[in-house]
């Protein structure tokens, strides 16, 4: 092998290497920062590292947030945003509610019934940005409003209650398949995996990365572009249908008014994870990583009897900080 043949294979490697410390350094940021704000919460009061507290107060609450982010994950990697996931999480909770009281359907009935709604109304946003050309912002901006307004509508502004309804409904999150594990942080973990083989394993997967690093450059290649973009906005919504599941199962009800700032707490935890808002990189077990952060950061705070406005900010500048690291991390490899 000549010398020059030597020093491109190893200039290629090198820039492997390189490329795949600069794909972890998000996640192994979001890992520290986590292991950060535990420590210091612990510190603080002892009583945040009790298992009850983690358990029933910091998996379970990741639980839904962590379903919707895993969705999410997807849209932003293609360079998109979904704004709507909030609102459709309440709309999917009604529509399932009303739906398994009046076709008196069981636990698998009703968990289908939530998937094919979410999907469905995922599919919407998708064909909205792809066949109308509408901006991602603007379409889930607009389906946000509107699903806030259907589940009103659709519940009649009043809370539908699945007690005595559904047999074993309330398992579904709140059961113990495990000794003293949550079912609703099984159902996580096992999404996460799923998504994640769907991420990196599949064809989806790699066409939602080719289409966030340069969407004209997949469709020159010959990639139906528009048909992947409704698939991925499709698959949002089925997670975005199975957190509605856990939380009805979690309360015991569906409530109308409940999932509007959710969407926020989503990209959040999105963008603390290490996936980049101006797509093509991102990682499902980041997006854990980033729930928890939040589910972490918001629990330690309401165990200081921080004020909720306080909170409030305290989120806000954790966020502002995420992206500002995203910023960085593209400029120094030249990214942007």
């Amino acid at each position: 092998m000549s010398d020059a043949v030597k020093a491109a294979t190893q200039s290629e490697g090198g820039s492997k290497v390189s490329a795949f410390i600069r794909r972890e350094i998000g996640r192994v940021t979001a890992l520290a920062s986590l292991v950060v704000i535990f420590v210091f919460f612990t510190i603080m009061r002892p009583v945040f590292a009790s298992w009850a507290n983690v358990s029933g107060g910091i998996l379970m609450s990741t639980t839904v947030i962590g379903l919707m982010a895993i969705g999410v994950t997807f849209v932003i990697i293609t360079g998109g945003i979904d704004l709507s996931v909030g609102t459709a999480l309440a709309l999917v909770s009604v529509i399932v509610g009303k739906t398994v009281m009046a076709m008196h359907l069981n636990v698998w009935g009703g968990i289908l019934v939530g998937l094919i709604v979410g999907t469905v109304l995922g599919s919407i946003n998708g064909i909205l940005i792809t066949v109308l050309k509408l901006p991602p912002f603007i379409a889930t901006l607009a389906t946000m409003k509107a699903a806030q307004g259907l589940a009103l509508i659709t519940s009649d502004l009043k809370p539908v209650l699945f007690t005595g309804g559904v047999k074993g409904w309330d398992s579904i999150a709140q059961g113990r398949f495990i000794p003293n594990f949550p079912n609703g942080v099984l159902i996580l973990a096992v999404a996460a995996v799923i998504a994640s083989i769907i991420l990196n394993k599949t064809v989806l997967g790699r066409y939602t990365f080719a289409i966030g690093s340069n969407a004209e450059a997949t469709r020159l290649s010959g990639v139906k572009v528009n048909r992947w973009l409704i698939a991925v906005y499709a698959l949002c919504g089925t997670f975005v249908g199975l957190a509605a599941v856990v939380m009805t199962s979690r309360l015991g009800s569906a409530q109308p008014d409940l999932g509007l700032g959710y969407e926020l707490e989503a990209i959040a935890a999105v963008i603390i994870g290490g996936t980049s808002l101006l797509g093509g990189k991102g990682t499902i077990s980041g997006t854990i990583i980033g729930a928890l952060i939040m589910s972490v950061l918001i629990n330690g705070l309401r165990i200081l009897e921080l004020q909720q406005e306080w909170q409030y900010v305290v989120v806000g500048a954790v966020i502002l900080l995420a992206v500002y690291g995203d910023n960085v991390r593209r400029r120094r490899a030249g990214e942007v």
